[in-house]
């Protein structure tokens, strides 16, 4: 299994509490990377790629003065490249014909083997990890046949009383993005276009889910992450 981590977010919503990338934001004593490595642990990838732009020394740095127990490359943008952008070029460091995408500053306690067995059984373009949540605004909401998991369309933000939105993991085929420009949006030019198609599918996941892309979850996972360890119910 091979992971990318899209660890170059410019963290606009924290800057009143992060100065740096959003995956280096502190967490109890550690970056939120340290976290979603210790999730990793157990899959033992054979590789992790951090796709990296703002800041990037500040996370290699951080990365080159620990050991994992799998090997850890850097992909750096040179100019921002739009989440898709991002996700491409960071694909072209892999080798293995199925990657799984993090997003660096969110953690979503899927089962990455389910998750890439889902997609591989579907013969899926890309599959999302889906997560149910009640009552937000926040997040688009994802239709799917619950029968296939095939997903059907993408709806604009707007509060909700319950639905399944995109927890921002996500299992693609490598090559599968070979013929998109350099910059581009995931969500926009993938998702929302191919979907259309066919072929993309949502894997749902009721599990432990914050993205601490603003404050309110950011002082949120002080309370549930502690002393370098992911919450009780996850460890």
């Amino acid at each position: 299994m091979e992971v990318v981590i899209l660890a170059g977010g410019l963290g606009t919503r924290l800057k009143s509490v992060v100065s740096g990338p959003k995956c280096m934001a502190e967490i109890n004593g550690y970056p939120f990377l340290h976290y979603l490595f210790s999730y990793l642990e157990s899959y033992r990838p054979s590789r992790v790629i951090l796709s990296l732009g703002y800041k990037h020394e500040e996370v290699e740095e951080w990365v080159n003065a620990r050991s994992f127990p799998y090997p850890v490359v850097f992909k750096v943008e040179t100019e921002p490249l739009g989440t898709g952008g991002a996700i491409r070029y960071a694909l072209t460091e892999a080798t293995e014909e199925e990657v799984v995408i993090l997003n660096g500053d969110t953690f979503f306690q899927v089962d990455l083997r389910q998750l890439v067995d889902f997609h591989r059984s579907r013969k899926a373009k890309a599959s999302l990890a889906l997560k149910p949540m009640h009552c937000f605004d926040r997040y688009g909401i994802v239709r799917y046949y619950p029968e296939t998991g095939e997903i059907l369309s993408f709806e604009e933000k707007k509060p909700c009383s319950y639905g399944v939105i995109n927890g921002g993991i996500y299992v693609i085929n490598r090559g599968q993005l070979a013929a998109f420009p350099g910059k581009f949006s995931m969500e926009k030019n993938f998702f929302e276009k191919e979907v259309i198609k066919g072929g993309l599918f949502g894997f749902v996941s009721d599990t432990y889910f914050i993205d601490i892309g603003i404050p309110e979850d950011y002082r949120k996972a002080q309370i549930e992450f502690k002393d370098g360890k992911l919450p009780d119910a996850l460890s």
